[in-house]
This record gives C-alpha cells, structure tokens and sequence, in this order.
C-alpha cells in the first residue's frame, strides 16, 4: 500500500511540474548518513538529476575533493582553501599570472604546477588543444559555482577524469558511430556520404565534456552523469544532438555547412538534447554501478573501495 501511494504521489508531482520533490526528499535522507555512503551517492547521481542545492556538495564528494565523513568537511576545505593560495601565489611569484589572468587559464596552470607538469615553456602548454577543452570545463564550472575555490576543486575533479578516459577515447568515438548508425541509418549514411565523420568534433566534444557546446543549463544534467562515473553520457548526448539536428544536417551539402550548422544550438535545443540523451542512456543499460571499461572513469578498485575511503584530489 505505501508503495502504490508512493507512485500516486510522484505521479501527481510529475504531472504538476515537481518531479524532482521525492528525489530531493530521498537525498536529503541519503546525506544524513554517518558517514556519507559514497555508493547510494553515486547511484543517486546516475539515477536522477541533483537538486541545485545540493549539486557543489554531491560533486565534491564524489570527485573527490571532500571525505565522507561531514564532521571533516569544514577542516578539509580549509586545507583546500590554503591549498589553492599556495598555489596562486607561487605563480604570481614566479610572474607567470597576475590578478587579470582569467580564471579558466590560471586553474589550468595552477593544476600542471600541482600536478608537477607545468613546464618552463607554460605559455604553449596553454595552447595545447586538450588545455584549451579543460580551460571551457573551467569556464561553465565557474557559472555553476562562482566561489573560485569550490570551482577550482571541481575543475580539478573533472581534469582528472578526462585524463582517466583518455586513452578510451577511440572506441568511444567508435561506439558513438555504430550506436548512430543503428538509431538513424539514414543519417548515419548522409553523413558518410559527404565524408563529414571526418571532420566532426566528436573528439573535442568529448574532451571538454560538451563545455562550450551546450548551455549550462543542459551541461548540469549530463555532468551529474559523469561525476557519478559514467563517461558514456557523453556518447549519447554526441548521438541524441546529430539526431536533434538532423534536418539542418540533410540541409547542409558540404562539411563545412554540417560543422556551421553544429556549432549553433540555441538554450532550449540544448536541453531537449540533454533530457534525450540521458533517456537513450538508460534505455541501452546505464551503468547505474560504474565498472570496468570505458563507461567509467574512475578505476574499478577505486568503486570496491570501503566507503569510509577519502581519496585526496
């Protein structure tokens, strides 16, 4: 009986434009758990879209960046706080930024420098294409969260987990293209025909998450996805947006044109593509618990680890 009065109830919220009101209530039960079980928070986060509110808290912890024990969060980001001056001021020391070096370029050199990569010549590190898809991972984080520490710690979180599906990057591109091929031959086929497969970004699109590609608004859902552990949103969204875009597509006779008209997706496109994309996902299996392999960007001993485990970022 609870059950069915349950399903009444999120039915009845659904409809009225609540659908989130029971999730939200679910997660605030979650978070109060001693200490936070880092498991029912990523099945949480692969399940449903996180309530703004608790977004910036959810992602940290997930990435990373805070324990699961809540009595350490306000020393922990206190660490990080100091953490984050040493690293500006060593820069500003050197004189590789000042105060008007814009935020997505100094995360950027503040990570290489703690990471011990930044190098002598910094200036073409900044340059390098795959900097250039972290620095617009930067720049929605910012809109997101505008405290530049919390940004720089959850900018830091999703660098690493670029850097962790790297090296899967071709079969992701190649799964992205027979998963098209299977929900679209047509367009599948228009695309081989004018060679476009040769010039599409899928590469950058996936590097920087579809940072710059879509609104912020659309990047929220997709990204909550990914600080769960699954990189293979990343396919679907790839596949749901040449669908969505399919008419201007069949429109376009040359490859230029296909690239022009792909680099034009208003706000309320992006979230039809985002709200689509997510559905594919689960319609072919989301991997609601990240595993081996590609559809996960944090190791497979890292998900068996005790959920008492603070991973340092």
């Amino acid at each position: 009986m609870a059950t069915d009065e349950r399903n009444f109830r999120s039915s009845y919220y659904e409809k009225v434009g609540f659908r989130s009101v029971e999730e939200r209530k679910s997660l605030e039960i979650l978070l109060k758990d001693i200490p936070l079980d880092r498991a029912k928070l990523t099945q949480f986060c692969l399940r449903f879209t996180v309530p703004g509110l608790y977004r910036s808290l959810l992602w940290k912890v997930l990435l990373g960046v805070l324990p699961v024990h809540v009595q350490s969060h306000k020393f922990v980001m206190l660490q990080r706080k100091e953490q984050y001056r040493d690293l500006y001021q060593s820069l500003n020391v050197m004189r590789i930024t000042s105060k008007n070096t814009p935020n997505s370029q100094l995360f950027l050199l503040m990570w290489l420098l703690e990471i011990g990569q930044l190098k002598i010549d910094w200036q073409s590190q900044v340059e390098e294409p795959l900097n250039q898809h972290l620095m617009a991972i930067t720049e929605s984080i910012l809109h997101l969260f505008p405290d530049a520490i919390d940004a720089y710690w959850i900018s830091k979180g999703f660098y690493r987990c670029v850097n962790k599906f790297q090296k899967g990057l071709p079969s992701l591109v190649n799964c992205t293209m027979a998963i098209l091929e299977k929900e679209d031959g047509t367009l599948y086929s228009y695309l081989l025909e004018i060679r476009a497969f040769q010039v599409l970004p899928l590469e950058s699109w996936f590097y920087r998450c579809f940072a710059g590609v879509l609104y912020d608004q659309a990047l929220r859902k997709i990204w909550d996805k990914l600080a769960g552990g699954s990189c293979k949103i990343l396919v679907y969204v790839a596949i749901v947006l040449l669908i969505t875009l399919r008419r201007g597509i069949f429109g376009s006779k040359t490859r230029d044109e296909v690239l022009n008209h792909l680099s034009n997706i208003n706000e309320e496109a992006a979230d039809v593509i985002a709200n689509k994309a997510i559905e594919m996902w689960q319609q072919h299996g989301s991997a609601l618990t990240p595993g081996v392999g590609h559809d996960s960007m944090k190791s497979h001993a890292l998900l068996h680890r005790s959920k008492n485990a603070y991973t340092p970022i």
